[in-house]
Protein backbone atom coordinates (compact mmCIF):
# COMPACT_ATOMS: atom_id res chain seq x y z
CA UNK A 1 0.00 0.00 0.00
CA UNK A 2 2.60 2.84 1.04
CA UNK A 3 5.47 1.07 -1.07
CA UNK A 4 5.24 4.10 -3.54
CA UNK A 5 5.58 6.44 -0.32
CA UNK A 6 9.19 3.78 0.41
CA UNK A 7 10.35 4.07 -3.26
CA UNK A 8 10.15 8.20 -3.22
CA UNK A 9 11.44 8.34 -0.34
CA UNK A 10 14.51 6.22 -0.99
CA UNK A 11 14.89 7.75 -4.28
CA UNK A 12 15.27 11.30 -2.70
CA UNK A 13 17.66 9.76 -0.19
CA UNK A 14 20.30 9.06 -3.71
CA UNK A 15 20.02 13.12 -4.28
CA UNK A 16 20.91 14.18 -1.02
CA UNK A 17 23.68 16.27 -0.19
CA UNK A 18 25.21 15.70 2.40
CA UNK A 19 29.60 16.40 2.00
CA UNK A 20 29.85 16.43 6.18
CA UNK A 21 28.06 14.13 7.87
CA UNK A 22 28.24 11.61 5.03
CA UNK A 23 24.48 10.90 6.30
CA UNK A 24 22.18 10.58 3.46
CA UNK A 25 18.51 10.47 4.68
CA UNK A 26 15.26 10.67 1.81
CA UNK A 27 11.63 11.44 3.14
CA UNK A 28 8.36 11.12 1.27
CA UNK A 29 4.88 12.52 2.30
CA UNK A 30 1.42 11.92 0.92
CA UNK A 31 -0.82 14.84 0.97
CA UNK A 32 -4.20 14.72 1.69
CA UNK A 33 -4.87 14.77 -2.52
CA UNK A 34 -3.05 11.44 -2.58
CA UNK A 35 0.16 13.33 -3.87
CA UNK A 36 3.65 12.55 -3.02
CA UNK A 37 5.88 15.20 -2.38
CA UNK A 38 9.82 13.61 -1.45
CA UNK A 39 12.78 15.77 0.09
CA UNK A 40 16.41 14.97 1.03
CA UNK A 41 18.75 16.25 3.87
CA UNK A 42 20.51 19.32 2.44
CA UNK A 43 24.19 20.28 4.43
CA UNK A 44 25.92 23.22 4.15
CA UNK A 45 29.68 24.23 5.21
CA UNK A 46 27.99 26.24 8.47
CA UNK A 47 26.72 22.83 9.76
CA UNK A 48 24.15 22.07 11.38
CA UNK A 49 22.69 25.10 9.16
CA UNK A 50 21.38 22.66 6.07
CA UNK A 51 17.99 20.99 6.30
CA UNK A 52 16.29 17.71 6.90
CA UNK A 53 14.75 15.54 4.64
CA UNK A 54 11.19 16.23 6.25
CA UNK A 55 11.66 19.63 5.79
CA UNK A 56 12.25 19.53 2.02
CA UNK A 57 9.66 17.34 1.77
CA UNK A 58 7.20 19.67 3.22
CA UNK A 59 8.51 22.89 1.53
CA UNK A 60 7.88 20.56 -1.79
CA UNK A 61 4.11 19.87 -0.55
CA UNK A 62 3.20 23.51 0.22
CA UNK A 63 4.78 24.74 -2.61
CA UNK A 64 2.49 22.07 -4.34
CA UNK A 65 -0.34 23.76 -2.99
CA UNK A 66 -0.92 20.72 -0.55
CA UNK A 67 -1.79 21.43 3.05
CA UNK A 68 -2.40 17.95 4.98
CA UNK A 69 0.22 15.40 5.64
CA UNK A 70 -1.70 11.91 5.23
CA UNK A 71 1.61 9.87 5.62
CA UNK A 72 5.21 9.85 5.55
CA UNK A 73 8.11 7.45 5.10
CA UNK A 74 11.95 8.30 5.99
CA UNK A 75 15.03 6.16 4.99
CA UNK A 76 18.52 6.81 6.27
CA UNK A 77 21.28 5.21 4.26
CA UNK A 78 23.19 4.23 7.98
CA UNK A 79 20.38 3.34 10.07
CA UNK A 80 18.26 0.56 10.53
CA UNK A 81 15.52 2.39 11.25
CA UNK A 82 15.60 6.38 11.26
CA UNK A 83 12.78 8.35 12.94
CA UNK A 84 12.40 12.47 12.21
CA UNK A 85 14.61 14.34 14.71
CA UNK A 86 12.63 16.37 17.09
CA UNK A 87 12.17 19.60 14.98
CA UNK A 88 10.94 17.70 12.13
CA UNK A 89 8.69 15.78 14.38
CA UNK A 90 7.16 19.13 15.33
CA UNK A 91 7.44 20.27 12.17
CA UNK A 92 5.29 17.50 10.07
CA UNK A 93 2.59 17.84 13.22
CA UNK A 94 1.78 21.53 11.88
CA UNK A 95 0.66 19.92 8.88
CA UNK A 96 -0.28 16.31 10.28
CA UNK A 97 -3.53 14.49 12.12
CA UNK A 98 -2.84 12.36 15.28
CA UNK A 99 -3.15 9.46 13.36
CA UNK A 100 -1.07 10.49 10.32
CA UNK A 101 1.11 7.29 9.50
CA UNK A 102 5.01 7.63 9.84
CA UNK A 103 6.58 4.69 8.63
CA UNK A 104 10.17 4.16 8.94
CA UNK A 105 11.63 2.00 6.40
CA UNK A 106 15.26 0.29 5.62
CA UNK A 107 16.71 -0.11 1.98
CA UNK A 108 13.98 -3.06 1.49
CA UNK A 109 10.76 -1.51 2.72
CA UNK A 110 8.80 -0.31 5.36
CA UNK A 111 9.97 -1.62 8.79
CA UNK A 112 8.13 -0.16 11.08
CA UNK A 113 4.65 2.68 11.53
CA UNK A 114 3.97 4.72 14.48
CA UNK A 115 1.39 7.88 14.49
CA UNK A 116 1.90 11.37 14.82
CA UNK A 117 1.01 10.98 18.34
CA UNK A 118 3.06 8.19 19.03
CA UNK A 119 5.70 9.73 17.18
CA UNK A 120 5.40 13.06 19.17
CA UNK A 121 2.78 12.63 22.16
CA UNK A 122 2.92 16.13 23.11
CA UNK A 123 3.59 18.54 20.36
CA UNK A 124 3.01 21.90 20.83
CA UNK A 125 -1.12 22.15 19.92
CA UNK A 126 -2.05 24.22 16.57
CA UNK A 127 -5.30 22.56 16.49
CA UNK A 128 -3.87 19.70 14.23
CA UNK A 129 -2.72 17.16 16.94
CA UNK A 130 -4.42 16.41 20.11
Amino acid sequence: MARDLFEAARDAMAKCHAPYSKFPVGAAIRDDAGKIHAGANIEVISFPEGWCAETTAISHMVMAGGSRIREVAVIAEKLELCPPCGGCRQRLAEFADADTLIHLCDADGIRKTLRMDELLPYAFETGAIG
